[in-house]
């Protein structure tokens, strides 16, 4: 028997953009819930898994590259970071902690890896690549839960409903990716940067930051006060900004792909790829939408 031919771009975009849908409507359902122990703690386990998930692709692309890293410090470190910033969250009005109390406690977190990795390496006789691993090891955190982590932030932020606020990000984050790949495929011509991603198109990057950009808009008329503190002004400028780092993102995930010589970052979904795959624009937009919404909307 002959083997099936390779999916299409399109067919797989459209697999791809089927499951991020499907993805975050899970996530979503528990950040809308009514029954406090889904919205917070169902809620909690969902992103903290997607961060394992995520972490443990990205250390196999570390593999792959022939580099090491501490893989199960990273994974416990990232699960650790995801449930002790929830704890602090969840529980900040309740003990009358400032907003940056969270940070400072996430920051905590950090260093305290930080020297781990540092003594896990001191005590290592068998590893005399210490510097790579410490450094792979700590990109590994930052890069997946430390990012990932800022939707939990949004998500319980001071002075707003986070909930509409997270699901928000993720539209018009996506709708970059659909811009993105809508106009690129019809127009695109003159290439972005070919040595990371050869479809990616300067015509596809325009149109992620029109078609996103309008989504914002709509969606913040659409939502009416449940965007607390939301203009047209604002609309348009985070709406720019999410675009440019939805696009930042899928670049950044396609460069650690092609250097460690892989297609996609993972198996989990046949044809599609890995967690990775699914979220690495968020993983990029969810910390400017937070600083946006900290420093900005509600300072």
């Amino acid at each position: 028997m002959a083997p099936s031919p390779p999916a299409s771009k399109g067919a797989i975009f459209l697999r791809r953009l089927a499951s991020t849908i499907v993805l975050w409507t899970v996530v979503l359902t528990a950040v809308f819930s009514t029954n406090p122990v889904v919205a917070n703690y169902v809620f909690l386990l969902l992103v903290a898994g997607l961060a394992a998930a995520g972490l443990w692709e990205f250390y196999d692309l570390v593999q792959r590259r022939g580099l090491v890293c501490f893989r199960w410090w990273g994974l416990v470190a990232g699960v650790a970071l995801m449930a002790s910033t929830h704890y602090y969250v969840t529980r900040a009005a309740g003990f009358r902690l400032g907003p940056g109390k969270p940070n400072d406690f996430e920051t905590g977190v950090l260093v305290l890896f930080v020297l781990g990795l540092c003594l896990r390496q001191l005590f290592d006789r068998k590893n005399p690549h210490g510097f790579t691993a410490i450094a792979t090891t700590l990109l590994g955190l930052m890069y997946v839960p430390w990012l990932l982590n800022f939707i939990q932030k949004i998500n319980y932020l001071d002075g707003v409903d986070g909930r509409f606020y997270v699901l928000y990000l993720l539209v018009v984050t996506k709708f970059s990716d659909i811009g993105a790949y809508c106009v690129g495929s019809l127009i695109g011509r003159h290439k972005m940067i070919p040595r990371i991603s050869p479809g990616k198109t300067w015509e596809g990057f325009a149109g992620a930051v029109v078609v996103s950009t309008t989504a914002s808009v709509l969606l913040a008329q659409a939502a009416g006060g449940r965007l607390k503190e939301m203009n047209l002004g604002h609309a348009l400028a985070i709406g720019l900004i999410l675009s440019l780092g939805a696009v930042v993102g899928d670049l950044i995930e396609s460069a650690f792909k092609r250097e460690a010589g892989a297609k996609d970052s993972g198996r989990l979904f046949p044809g599609i790829g890995g967690i990775l795959d699914l979220i690495d624009s968020p993983l990029f937009n969810a910390p400017l939408l937070y600083l946006y919404l900290r420093h900005v909307l509600t300072h």
